[in-house]
């Protein structure tokens, strides 16, 4: 798995002097869970990224962006076609966009 969400939520925890075990405790999960969510190894829940916005005092959108980048990713990183498909599906939620 891609671990940009996990990367980027590494640093935010470290700027603000904060350890795995507080984090965890924060979002009501164990520590052992958290490490994985951090190392890429699990992908956490929707609601628990945006209570990591909260508790990291970071942007809701830039974390919920690299989240569901990485769940993209890892759907579609052994497909000889995912960077085509990609861009098809950018279209696609483009165009569904422009429709609302």
């Amino acid at each position: 798995m891609t671990t940009h969400f996990g990367s980027r939520i590494k640093e935010l925890r470290e700027a603000n002097d904060m350890l795995q075990r507080h984090v965890a405790s924060l979002l009501d999960i164990d520590t052992p869970l958290f490490s994985k969510i951090e190392r890429g190894e699990r992908t956490a829940k929707k609601e628990v990224v945006i209570r990591l916005a909260e508790i990291l005092k970071a942007d809701k959108e830039e974390l919920l962006t690299l989240w569901l980048a990485d769940q993209v990713a890892e759907v579609v990183k052994d497909e000889d076609y995912a960077l085509k498909a990609m861009q098809v599906a950018e279209e696609g939620v483009k165009y569904k966009k422009n429709k609302k």
